[in-house]
């Protein structure tokens, strides 16, 4: 079997330190990385996992800012209004802006429907 090299540490839990190979699955990341393009027919099997890694720390940082919206608003619960003005307050998550910017439920869900399908 093949050795992850370089990527080794991501295998084993990467930076934080958790168990377990990895936490998001990497079916769905090598479905989704096909989908994005007639092109891509090839995927390694070390891609998915970066990409895996990737998203986490994407979650992470997220979940961090929208955190510290929900304690200004004196709450301790994330709400999705915490994660709009997150998205809305730093700059390096302007491609999320139409996404958070739908005010009605159902825009979201359709918004979503339509990414998947891209």
């Amino acid at each position: 079997m093949r050795q992850a090299g370089a990527y080794s540490n991501l295998l084993c839990g990467g930076i934080s330190g958790r168990t377990g190979p990895h936490s998001l699955p990497l079916a769905r990341i090598k479905k989704i990385m096909k989908n994005s393009s007639e092109d891509v027919k090839m995927i390694s099997g070390v891609a998915p996992i970066v990409f895996s890694k990737a998203c986490e720390l994407f979650i992470e940082e997220l979940t961090r800012r929208s955190w510290i919206m929900a304690i200004d608003g004196k709450r301790r619960t994330l709400n999705k209004e915490d994660i709009a003005s997150a998205v809305i307050a730093t700059d390096i998550f302007d491609f999320l802006i139409t996404l958070v910017s739908n005010s009605d439920a159902t825009d979201a869900n359709n918004t979503v429907i339509q990414m998947e399908t891209i």
